[in-house]
C-alpha cells in the first residue's frame, strides 16, 4: 500500500466517536497523530503536531500524551519533545504521582481492564523475561503513568495504538488494539488510530513495510473475533 497523506486524513473522518457512549475528547485526532509522530524522532514533525494539537486540545491532555510516550519511545525523545512544547506552552501544572502501593493497585486494575482474559498470561510471560520487568510494568507503566488523571483510558489507548503502529512494534500493537476495545473505544476509533499511525510511519520512512500489512491483518483478526464473541452472547429473538 503506498504512503498517502490523504489516507490518514480520511481516517479521521471515520472517527465519529472515541467511545461507544459519548463523543470524543476535543482534539483527540491531533493527540493520536502527535503520538505517532513521536515514534519518528523528527523534531520538525513534533513541532507541527504540537502546534496542531495546541489549537484544539487542553494543555494538560498534551502534557499527558507526551508523558506516557516515554514508556514506548524512551526518555531522550520525550525530553526533547517537551523542550519544544515548553517553548510553546510555558510552565507545566504539577501533578503528584501518589504512593507506591496505590500506584501498584491502580496498575493492576488498569492492566486487567486492558488485557482481560489474557492478563494472567501476560504477567507470566513478562515475569519469565525478568521479575523486575513485571513489577515495573504494573507500578511504573500501568500505575504511575497510564492511570494518571488528565487523559482517559480510551484516549490513552488510542494514542498508544497509533504510536506502536507508526513504530512497527507488532506484538505490543496487537495487545493494545484489543486493549483499546476492552476499555471502551469504538471499533471505528481504533481503526482510525491504527490507520493514522501506519500512514505517519509510512510517510516518515518514505515507503511501506511488511509489518504494516501484518498490523492490518492482526486488526482484521481481532475485529472478526470480537464480532463472533458479540454474536455468541446476543440472546436469540423470541
Amino acid at each position: 500500500m503506498p504512503c498517502s497523506e490523504r489516507a490518514w486524513m480520511r481516517a479521521w473522518m471515520r472517527m465519529t466517536n472515541g467511545r461507544e457512549e459519548g463523543g470524543p475528547l476535543p482534539g483527540l485526532a491531533e493527540l493520536v497523530v502527535l503520538s505517532a509522530e513521536l515514534s519518528t524522532g523528527d523534531g520538525a514533525s513534533w513541532r507541527a503536531a504540537l502546534e496542531a494539537a495546541r489549537r484544539t486540545c487542553d494543555g494538560t491532555a498534551i502534557d499527558e500524551t507526551l508523558l506516557q510516550s516515554y514508556l514506548f519511545v524512551g526518555f531522550p525523545v520525550v525530553l526533547n519533545a517537551f523542550t519544544v512544547w515548553r517553548e510553546m506552552a510555558g510552565a507545566p501544572r504539577a501533578c503528584a504521582d501518589g504512593d507506591l502501593e496505590s500506584r501498584r493497585e491502580a496498575g493492576v486494575a488498569l492492566c486487567r481492564r486492558i488485557y482481560g482474559r489474557a492478563y494472567e498470561r501476560l504477567r507470566d510471560h513478562v515475569a519469565g523475561l525478568h521479575p523486575d520487568l513485571d513489577r515495573w510494568m504494573l507500578e511504573e507503566g500501568y500505575g504511575k503513568t497510564l492511570s494518571r488523571p488528565g487523559l482517559g483510558s480510551v484516549e490513552r489507548e488510542l494514542c498508544v495504538v497509533s504510536l506502536l503502529a507508526a513504530a512497527g512494534h507488532l506484538p505490543q500493537l496487537r495487545s493494545h488494539l484489543r486493549g483499546a476495545l476492552n476499555v471502551g473505544a469504538g471499533v471505528g476509533a481504533v481503526d482510525a488510530a491504527l490507520q493514522a499511525g501506519l500512514e505517519v510511519g509510512c510517510r516518515n520512512r518514505g515507503a511501506p513495510r511488511q509489518s504494516d500489512d501484518d498490523a492490518r491483518n492482526a486488526w482484521s483478526d481481532i475485529r472478526q473475533r470480537v464480532e463472533r464473541e458479540c454474536s455468541s452472547t446476543t440472546p436469540e429473538s423470541a
